[in-house]
């Protein structure tokens, strides 16, 4: 028995996988059971933000499993400490609490901001507006919070409290703003719904009406966020500050965690036994995460990733096939003419290239360090893709 059938006859498949059985990283390439190796442009999801395998990175981890795995959050650590303190340093943010996902991190936000609401105005106050198109988990609250019709068929019944309104639409947004809602929860740039940027004026309309009204906005930025769009978080483009933000992905760089951070008025609202996570805040992630926040959280570096976005863009200039690109840094959407993002995606892994789609898009996601000349390669792969 092969490993993909191995593979097939015990898992639950929940997943439309490649032919691809990876047997090691290395830097931005990964190499299969027999030997062939792929440059590798989707980076786990926007996870891998250092690559496979960055030694720094793995020293980091290394290091922290032979000393201590794991506790439960009945104790303290200090590389968990340290994280936190980093982090809300990095991000201007008071206080973290840590989970797994960003399904997590954004379960997290969503208890925050209705506790917060109840605490101040009482019950009743409970409603999260959400954006159509958008995709905020897989757990029944973030489903139910999540915007795209395609992703509840199934499973109902959702939990409560959760509105729809049109991406950069105000007037559709302030038709939902009711006396029951607490929060508003968007993505800058909605990744699994099209790598699709929300506009300035909008989310500048969107600000200036909830914090008129002491209505929270929450940031998912698990996609956006860690350098991914050229800047730590992607709000910082948009020079707006959410009162919550959460981050996944390439936060543990290759390692599970989310977090969610909470300015001053929601610091303090979350308190003991309202919230919990058996590994959230886990040692040995925790020490990833430092490791990531090392490189990225540097001016040069993430200069460097907004160069490397723009070299992109480029590149891509004289390709007919591409009738747009969307996105900042390297979290990029590639719209075609023709072709289908799918077919693309098995045309590119036939050569060695691993690419992305959403939607109708070639998505791409590259590693953060990747190297120009790296990008020159993949992009030369992908561009007899889109020619032929």
């Amino acid at each position: 028995m092969d490993t993909i059938e191995q593979f097939d006859s015990h898992v639950m498949q929940t997943y439309d996988r490649l032919p691809l059985v990876m047997e090691s990283g290395s830097g931005r390439t990964c190499t299969d059971e027999d030997g062939k190796r792929y440059l590798d442009f989707g980076s786990g999801i926007g996870t891998n933000s250092l690559g496979y395998c960055d030694p720094a990175w793995a020293d980091a981890v290394c290091a922290q499993v032979r000393r201590m795995q794991h506790t439960s959050n009945y104790y303290y650590t200090k590389v968990q400490a340290d994280f936190a303190e980093r982090l809300c340093q990095i991000t201007g943010y008071k206080r973290v609490f840590f989970g797994n996902s960003g399904a997590e991190a954004n379960e997290c936000a969503i208890k925050l901001a209705r506790k917060y609401s109840f605490d101040k105005y009482g019950a009743g106050r409970n409603v999260i507006i959400t954006l159509r198109n958008s995709f905020h988990g897989r757990t029944m609250a973030t489903l139910s919070a999540t915007g795209q019709d395609c992703f509840h068929n199934y499973f109902f019944p959702f939990p409560e409290g959760f509105v729809y309104a049109e991406a950069n639409d105000i007037d559709d947004l302030l038709k939902k703003m009711h006396n029951n809602v607490c929060a508003v929860m968007l993505e800058y740039i909605q990744g699994e719904g099209g790598v699709v940027p929300l506009d300035s004026k909008y989310v500048d309309q969107l600000y200036d009406f909830c914090a008129k009204r002491d209505i929270l906005v929450i940031a998912d930025e698990v996609q956006t966020g860690v350098g991914r769009t050229g800047t730590f978080l992607a709000g910082e483009q948009y020079a707006k500050k959410a009162d919550i933000t959460t981050l996944a992905k390439g936060l543990g760089g290759g390692l599970p965690i989310g977090a969610c951070l909470a300015n001053g008025k929601c610091a303090d609202v979350l308190t003991k036994g309202m919230h919990g996570s058996t590994f959230g805040g886990n040692p040995v992630v925790c020490a990833g995460g430092l490791a990531v926040l090392e490189q990225v959280a540097k001016p040069d570096f993430l200069a460097q990733v907004l160069a490397k976005g723009a070299h992109i863009r480029a590149a891509l200039r004289d390709c007919q096939e591409v009738t747009e690109i969307t996105g900042l840094g390297l979290m990029l959407g590639l719209t075609l003419k023709t072709k289908q993002a799918a077919d693309v995606k098995q045309a590119a892994f036939q050569r060695g290239l691993l690419v992305l789609t959403a939607k109708d898009k070639v998505r791409l996601l590259p590693p953060l360090n990747i190297t120009i000349g790296e990008l020159d390669s993949g992009l030369a792969i992908l561009k007899e893709c889109l020619s032929q």
